[in-house]
């Protein structure tokens, strides 16, 4: 270890000299570089410790991942088998890696960080507390000098003279002990600091050394055979997908050097089958939309038995359009629209209207239609039948021209659209879509995107016996009620999603599966511009006010809010859960009876939701303490109050939204 050549002398302590005084700054200015060196260097061991340990968590978080590919239970997991076993062992080799990082990372902080950081506080906060000392005992020796200089020549005092030389002595000698100590420490800080940036990094590397070995050991000991045998089973799957691969490029090849005639729809000269007893293809369904309106959706058809089935795209089965059994069949002119039918029930009730692509599909539908509704496909040999019966479907492929004089059903309005559930005479027979129900919300449940309506459909609706009625609930009393008599009154700024009816009220995760669906909704249906309303929140109710013409959208009493809630990565999102009462099943006219129901109402505010939920609850607890006077008066106690008497939340959010005279709609980012 080299020598110091720079020291500051003990005997030079008590003279204090300049010469001493200007060695001592170059050792002061030297602590104070190393002081911001060291903060610097554990700042980033630390954040080497910090990444080890990140390392540690990542690999056990890797190992279980692993481990979860065998419960995924994956639809074409068939063959997986050797891929889950070759998982499971790489997840007990991460295990072992994740231990040996949780040992460096041990090591780390017991060599690495740990010294560096009694480096700093006990040697360089050392240094700091003895300089604070050395300049406290440096003044009072100054001020000491000071008073022993100004005594009098003339009139001397010996006592006043012996107490300021005792003095002088005193501060002296506190002087000189300070700067002992600390020319001393400052002295010993040159061999420490050496030894304390040495220290650390000899402790990393011996750590990184200690953990190449063990590594190195665990390759070479578990890992070679191992690694052998998971490159030869990649290498399998390599070549089975390349044969696969060929195999297609083949395949596809072949498919695509076909004629070019596939790809026609009306083809000259093309056979058509009138023996089939099953059909299956996409074609075109009329559907009324309105008195005179129509609209046709291309769907999937397909037979099955007697029944003529229907498959929309995205389901994952299909539902019975019509029984076939009995019915009729025939060609139609139709809103000049090429291939044309017709199929009837037996009773002349139910019938529909359907498109063929081409002239053979159409034909072969209508043959495939007639012979199944003959039931050919129940005997012993149903193509020879069909043979036989060849002859009155051909007859039934002449189109009709006067169709219009004829009597035209029309099939259920519900039939045949994509996503909806098909059905015939009787409710059971309705086929799901194949959606599984869910615990909180329906699935197809309507959602609401607003809650305004015109003034003339507002009326019209809502008017029974001369007398109007508020589809919301809300009472004469209410909607006459003055908000300047409650307790709190709180205005918001938000905006209104979406509303949607739910199973429950009394589960808060039904409020983050509605925020769910309608941002949802929202974002499929593109619909993405609302209108701003003010949110009043008072200690008896919860309005929705515009704030252009400062009418009340919507208002709920405080005790129909069963839930509400902000959203918890969101914090602009909240949502409440309103109870109400369905009188679809009766139950007579009080308020008791009835079924409860549940709707959800998701909002948008320019305030963090956790504030509006806040508000909310104070309201409800204010609503339960007026039941008690001494409760109410130790809540109003505990609380901020107004100068007229109600409580004072969040001046800044009533400032912003009190006046909405020129508030415009906004487009909000749901």
């Amino acid at each position: 270890m080299p020598a110091v050549h720079h020291k500051l002398l003990l005997e030079d302590a008590l003279l204090d000299s300049p010469q001493t005084r200007s060695l001592l700054s170059v050792f002061e200015e030297d602590a104070a570089n190393l002081t911001d060196y060291t903060n610097q260097l554990l700042q980033s061991m630390q954040r080497v410790y910090g990444a080890q340990s990140e390392m540690g968590l990542a690999t056990e978080q890797l190992s279980r991942q692993l481990l979860a590919y065998e419960k995924k239970n994956f639809a074409l997991g068939k063959g997986d088998e050797e891929v889950v076993s070759t998982l499971q062992n790489f997840a007990k080799t991460v295990q072992e890696l994740n231990s040996l990082h949780s040992d460096l990372a041990s090591q780390m902080a017991d060599t690495v960080v740990f010294p560096l950081i009694q480096f700093r506080e006990k040697e360089l906060t050392e240094i700091s507390t003895l300089k604070e000392i050395h300049g406290i005992a440096t003044d009072e020796h100054e001020a000491a000098m000071v008073k022993y200089s100004r005594l009098p020549k003339k009139r001397e005092n010996e006592k006043l003279k012996a107490d300021m030389v005792k003095e002088v002595a005193y501060t002296r000698r506190k002087q000189h002990q300070a700067s002992l100590q600390y020319y001393c420490a400052l002295n010993a800080l040159q061999y420490r600091k050496r030894v304390a940036m040495l220290e650390p990094m000899l402790g990393y590397t011996q750590a990184q050394v200690l953990f190449f070995k063990k590594g190195l050991e665990l390759v070479s000991r578990k890992l070679d055979n191992f690694l052998v045998s998971v490159s030869s089973v990649t290498q399998n799957i390599q070549a089975q997908l390349d044969a696969e691969a060929e195999a297609m490029r083949n395949t596809q090849k072949e498919l695509l050097s076909v004629d070019e005639a596939v790809y026609t729809l009306d083809k000259d000269g093309e056979p058509v089958n009138r023996t089939l007893i099953q059909k299956a293809g996409f074609l075109n369904i009329r559907n009324k939309t309105g008195l005179v309106t129509t609209a046709w959706d291309r769907l999937y058809f397909f037979t099955q038995g007697g029944n003529l089935m229907c498959q929309p795209r995205g389901a994952v089965a299909g539902g019975m359009v019509l029984d076939l059994d009995n019915s009729s069949v025939m060609a139609i002119e139709c809103e000049d629209r090429h291939y044309c039918f017709q199929i009837t029930s037996p009773t002349g009730k139910a019938s529909m209207i359907l498109q063929a692509e081409s002239k053979k599909e159409y034909e072969e539908w209508i043959c495939t239609v007639n012979n199944i509704s003959r039931q050919i496909y129940l005997t012993d040999n149903p193509e020879a039948v069909a043979i036989r019966l060849n002859q009155t479907a051909i007859q039934a492929v002449t189109p009709v021209t006067s169709f219009e004089k004829r009597q035209e059903g029309s099939p259920d309005p519900d039939r045949a659209k994509p996503g909806g559930v098909f059905s015939t005479s009787t409710p059971s027979q309705k086929s799901g879509t194949g959606l599984e129900p869910e615990d909180l919300i329906a699935p197809g449940t309507p959602i609401q995107f607003d809650i305004v309506l015109p003034a003339s459909e507002f009326l019209e609706q809502n008017r029974v016996d001369g007398k109007r009625t508020n589809p919301f609930g809300e009472t004469d009393d209410d909607c006459c009620h003055e908000s300047g008599d409650s307790l709190l009154q709180q205005v918001f700024a938000v905006r209104f999603l979406g509303s949607m009816a739910v199973r429950c009220g009394d589960n808060q995760e039904v409020i983050y599966e509605a925020m769910r669906q309608v941002l949802a909704a929202r974002a499929i249906h593109n619909i993405f511009r609302t209108t701003e309303s003010h949110l009043m929140v008072t200690s008896s109710n919860l309005r929705l006010i515009d704030p252009q013409t400062q009418v009340t959208r919507i208002s709920f009493q405080l005790g129909q809010m069963c839930q509400f809630a902000a959203h918890q990565e969101n914090t602009r999102l909240m949502g409440l859960v309103v109870e109400g009462r369905d009188w679809s099943g009766g139950g007579g006219g009080d308020d008791e009876g009835g079924e409860p129901s549940f709707t959800a109402f998701v909002f948008e505010s320019n305030t963090e939701g956790e504030k509006i939920c806040y508000t909310m609850s104070l309201a409800k607890d204010i609503t339960e303490a007026k039941k008690d006077p001494a409760a109410l008066a130790q809540l109003m106690k505990n609380m901020p109050l107004t100068n007229d008497g109600k409580f004072l939340l969040l001046d800044a959010e009533n400032s912003d939204t009190a006046d909405g005279d020129g508030l415009d709609d906004l487009e909000s980012e749901a």
